[in-house]
């Protein structure tokens, strides 16, 4: 009944607002141009894949801490649970592992027991971001089977950029941002930190014990422990000539996490910290040639992550002569490499136009996965190589007397992975404009296999029993169906969008509990009895997801709100070790219902370069109650936030500085799950907590001009659109 009500609720603030829109100017983010869904520009109105935009001016006004915060306030979609381990992210009912997160096109590298670590993700220099729902292997390969979320970072074209951000907030939380950029002719540089701690926080002292009927009630279990991460970055363009643009990138990136030691062994007490270490470079280059564009990107990434020991602790190790010790003494100051994960991609592609309004687009990818493991892989190392070539056709067709228009885009990807084949992922959309109205339609297949980890891994986890997780070469790769309907349409200031999705996804892969004469006879040998289960990766699932989202905007002046509904249903087949059978189930972390609102007001008075601003905005956001097999259910929850920002800034001819203020309130209403740790929570937030934030940003000269690649790409854009 509660669910109902609050779905009700949310209905009718939907229809509220479209009763009481009566402005006649179009929304700013219907003018944003987006690339993700057909790797091509399209103004969002136009764009052939359904795409949702978080705009910069969305951005600026809220103020977000991190990505995980940015994507769970201003879209309904997601699902996080702030956790060591990464973000542990949902969208639309499917996992981390089946989110495909970009940055300006490229595959974020970080992942860790699949999940993602979006800290490596710097929230003050993202533009926008766009997310494309449902498979997109046919565009982006392996990992594509729920979506993808491409964050679009800040161009930075003055001749002189100084930039400082420093926020600060409850719980000892920083995020600190700084940026160098120069120009030098047709050279640029930009130099960006970024630093983010916390010093984590305990919603409760009760920890859930299953083997005892009386909890522990002084646990010093933290809800989100402490952490640092920081990372530097250097991105070099030059632009050759007019027509070509080389471009070279870096950075490293370090990551602690801080475990309290509690008193109680089975429960509490850690005797090593985790730590993170990222690297990568990348080169690559554009040419704007007379019969299209072609780009080659060339990366390389890579992901290490270690135990650091705070006191003496027996765990897998090495002798002298490198034989594995399963009890192997490690002391305080020491650490013991877990994982290193390298991935190296080669993509080249191309963007024709062709005769009768067609457009067409093929790319090449070489990729390379290497995994050392030294402890938790037979042979410590294992490597994996797929290589891919796709091509898609971007048709447009005037219908009737010319008033609607047709766009097609069918497109198609060959991939050939050395331990799974050859194997084809096609798609197709296509979408009828007329005036105002848009009605999209998408078929598109997924792939994905299975990891470096899925297929090799094996480890131990000692909580109230030892279990044993194992790798399995045998297993199969994953695909699915993703069908999707979506009416747009735009009056004046509004805009609404209504999309109805199906994914069904098959041979998923799922941990299954497995007799224990399979694990390792050296592991049976040393923990004996003490065994208590023994997991192994199995291609045992089947699963549908199914829902509706809905998403209205308004924007007049200096006024915007915005509402999002997603309504969730999922199904999965499972099995069950105990009965040697699949049932059919909830897929963990499931809600029915999700939904977030925001208003916001900004004024803006920039006159005789010296910009002025003011603003404020309320955002709410909102879920039933999250599902799960086992070990309880998330508690659904509201939070609302209120956030103000102040700008001014003096400039004369070619040098100017701008300083921002922001300040705000998180969690209004100071809820807090409190439900004892080992459970599921619905929401890690701590309770209220304030923040405030001071941005100055110096630049000197005029941004460079356009390159002719751009203004040719944006003109011919709005020749095709309009």
């Amino acid at each position: 009944m509660k669910e109902k009500l609050i779905a009700a609720g949310m209905v009718l603030l939907c229809l509220s607002h479209t009763l009481t829109a009566q402005e006649t100017m179009k929304t700013d983010s219907i003018q944003e141009v987006v690339v993700t869904g057909t790797g091509t520009q399209h103004l969002l109105r136009n764009a052939p894949v359904q795409t949702e935009v978080i705009t910069s001016r969305m951005l600026k006004n809220y103020g977000g801490r991190s990505l995980e915060d940015i994507l769970g306030a201003l879209t309904s979609s997601f699902a996080f649970n702030e956790g060591d381990m990464g973000s542990q992210m949902q969208l639309n009912g499917l996992g981390n592992s089946y989110i495909l997160v970009l940055v300006d096109g490229k595959r974020l590298h970080g992942d860790v027991g699949g999940e993602n670590d979006l800290g490596l993700i710097d929230p003050h220099n993202i533009e926008k971001i766009e997310i494309v729902k449902g498979a997109s292997s046919a565009l982006y390969g392996s990992d594509a089977i729920a979506g993808v979320v491409n964050i679009i970072t800040k161009k930075h074209n003055e001749a002189l950029l100084v930039e400082n951000s420093t926020r600060y907030g409850s719980h000892n939380d920083l995020r600190q941002h700084n940026g160098v950029g120069l120009a030098f002719g047709q050279v640029k540089s930009y130099t960006n930190f970024q630093l983010q701690h916390s010093d984590g926080w305990q919603n409760t002292a009760t920890e859930w014990t299953p083997s005892s009927a009386t909890p522990v009630t002084d646990s010093r279990n933290k809800t989100v422990n402490e952490h640092t991460n920081w990372q530097l970055q250097e991105q070099l363009t030059w632009n050759v000539t007019p027509q070509i643009e080389l471009y070279a990138s870096g950075s490293y990136y370090r990551k602690g996490i801080y475990r309290p030691k509690g008193k109680y062994p089975k429960y509490d007490v850690k005797t090593f910290d985790l730590k993170y270490r990222n690297a990568s470079a990348s080169v690559g280059g554009k040419w704007q040639a007379p019969f299209g564009v072609i780009t080659l990107d060339v990366d390389w990434n890579k992901h290490a992550y270690y135990h650091a020991f705070t006191s003496t602790t027996l765990a897998e190790g090495f002798d002298d002569q490198g034989k594995l010790i399963l009890d192997f003494p490690y002391f305080a100051g020491q650490q013991s490499l877990q994982s290193n994960q390298e991935r190296t991609m080669a993509h080249l592609k191309g963007v024709f136009p062709l005769p009768y309004n067609h457009r067409l687009s093929a790319g090449i990818e070489a990729r390379y996965d290497y995994l050392k493991a030294p402890t938790s892989i037979a042979g410590k190392t294992a490597d994996d190589n797929t290589e891919a070539i796709y091509v898609q056709d971007e048709w447009n067709c005037a219908v009737g007397s010319g008033s609607a228009t047709v766009h097609l885009t069918p497109g198609l990807r060959l991939n050939r992975n050395q331990g799974f084949g050859m194997r084809l992922t096609p798609k197709l959309s296509a979408m009828l404009s007329t005036g105002q109205l848009r009605l999209r339609a998408t078929w598109s297949q997924g792939f994905k296999t299975p990891t470096l980890k899925e297929r090799n891994y094996r480890y131990i986890r000692e909580m109230t029993t030892i279990i044993m997780y194992l790798g399995n070469p045998d297993l199969g790769a994953q695909t699915s169906n993703y069908f999707s309907l979506n009416g747009e349409y735009t009056w004046g200031p509004m805009n609404l969008t209504l999309t109805g999705y199906l994914n069904k996804v098959d041979n998923m892969i799922t941990l299954v509990t497995v007799p224990r004469t399979e694990a390792p006879a050296d592991y049976r040998q040393q923990y004996g009895e003490m065994l208590g289960k023994v997991r192994r990766y199995m291609n045992m699932e089947d699963a549908r997801t199914m829902g509706v989202d809905v998403n209205l905007r308004y924007s007049h002046k200096e006024w915007s709100a915005g509402l999002g509904y997603s309504y969730l249903d999922t199904r999965a087949h499972v099995y069950d070790g105990d009965h040697d059978r699949l049932v059919s189930v909830t897929i963990d972390g499931m809600a029915h219902h999700k939904g977030n609102v925001f208003f916001t007001w900004q004024h803006n008075n920039n006159t005789s370069h010296q910009p002025q601003g003011y603003g404020l905005g309320l955002y709410g956001r909102m879920s039933t109650k999250r599902y799960y097999q086992t070990d309880g259910d998330g508690k659904g929850y509201q939070i609302w936030r209120i956030a103000g920002n102040c700008t001014f800034g003096l400039g004369k001819h070619r040098l100017a500085s701008t300083c921002q203020l922001e300040a705000g309130i998180d969690n209004l209403f100071n809820y807090c799950d409190r439900t004892p740790h080992g459970l599921h929570l619905g929401t890690t937030t701590p309770g209220r907590t304030v923040y405030a934030t001071l941005a100055v940003k110096l630049t000197k000269g005029k941004k460079t001009k356009f390159s002719n690649n751009t203004k040719s790409n944006i003109k011919q854009n709005e020749n095709e659109e309009d």
